[in-house]
C-alpha cells in the first residue's frame, strides 16, 4: 500500500501539526489523523497523479459500503447513527475520484479505502451532492487543467474545521460548520499552494441558521491556521514560491475557479 507521500511534488509537504491529534492511519494514496475527542479526522492528506488517473465512471462505487476502520475502536469513530433518516450525507474528505490512480489494482483498493468512516464527515446533502458541481468540487480539476502543470501532480490537505461551538447532533457528533482544503502543486516548475474554506448551511438539520451557505473562500495561510488550530510548517517553508497566496489580506469569495489566479 502506498499512502500519502510528502515528497510527491519533489518538495517536502508534511501533513499539518495538530495539538489534538491521535491515531495516524495510512490508506491507499491517503493518510489521516483522528481527533482525540471529536471522532472525526483532524486532517486528511492525499496525492493525485493526473497522468494515471482513472475516471470515476471507470471504477464504480457500486457495492462499496461505508464501514468502521477495525484498527481503532468503533467508539472513536462517527458511524451510521449520525446519518440515518436525516439530511446529512456521509461526505468524503479525500475525494473518491481523486484517489483512483496508479495501477488498476491500486485504484480499486483506493476506491474501497475511501469509504472508511475515518475519511467521512457529516455534510449537508446540498453541499455533498449538489455542491459537487460548484467551486469546491472543481478546485482539483481546475489545477490539473493548468497548462504549466506538466507533471500533472497534486498534493492535498483537507479536513473539517473542528470548532468548540459546533452544534451537537443526536448526542453522537458535533457537526462541523466549515471545511478546509489546501491544494499544492508545481506550476512552471515553481511550488505553489492555495488555501480554501467552505461554509456549510446546517439550518433545518441541527436548528441553526448559518449564513453564507456553501460559499468557498480563498484565504491566507495565517487565517487557515487560526480557524483550524493546525500548524502548516511545510507550507510556510515554501515562502513566496506560491505568488500571492500568503499576501491575501482576508477571505476572498470564489464563485469561479478561474478567479483564483493559480
Amino acid at each position: 500500500m502506498t499512502a500519502y507521500d510528502p515528497d510527491f511534488l519533489d518538495v517536502p509537504l508534511a501533513p499539518p501539526e495538530s495539538p489534538e491529534g491521535s491515531d495516524v492511519l495510512d490508506y491507499t494514496h491517503f493518510t489521516l489523523q483522528m481527533h482525540r475527542t471529536r471522532r472525526l479526522a483532524s486532517w486528511v492528506a492525499w496525492n493525485i497523479d493526473g497522468l494515471t488517473l482513472f475516471s470515476g465512471d471507470d471504477i464504480s462505487r457500486s457495492g462499496q459500503d461505508f464501514r468502521a476502520d477495525p484498527r481503532i475502536p468503533r467508539s472513536q469513530q462517527t458511524l451510521d447513527e449520525a446519518y440515518a433518516d436525516n439530511e446529512l450525507d456521509r461526505g468524503h474528505l479525500a475525494r473518491r475520484s481523486d484517489l483512483l490512480w496508479g495501477t488498476l489494482a491500486e485504484a480499486r483498493q483506493a476506491n474501497s479505502d475511501s469509504f472508511f468512516f475515518t475519511n467521512i464527515t457529516p455534510q449537508h446533502q446540498d453541499f455533498n451532492q449538489s455542491g459537487r458541481g460548484g467551486v469546491w468540487g472543481l478546485l482539483e480539476n481546475a489545477v490539473l487543467a493548468q497548462e504549466g502543470l506538466t507533471d500533472r501532480r497534486l498534493s492535498l490537505l483537507a479536513g473539517p474545521v473542528l470548532a468548540d461551538d459546533d452544534p451537537v447532533y443526536r448526542e453522537v457528533v458535533q457537526v462541523p460548520r466549515e471545511h478546509w482544503k489546501v491544494v499544492a502543486y508545481r506550476l512552471d516548475g515553481e511550488p505553489r499552494f492555495r488555501c480554501f474554506l467552505l461554509s456549510q448551511d446546517l439550518d433545518g438539520v441541527v436548528g441553526l441558521d448559518f449564513l453564507d451557505a456553501f460559499d468557498t473562500y480563498l484565504v491566507p495561510l495565517d487565517l487557515l491556521e487560526e480557524r483550524t488550530r493546525l500548524r502548516f510548517p511545510s507550507l510556510r517553508a515554501l515562502g513566496t514560491g506560491e505568488p500571492g497566496a500568503r499576501s491575501v489580506a482576508g477571505p476572498t469569495l470564489v464563485t469561479d475557479v478561474d478567479e483564483v489566479g493559480w
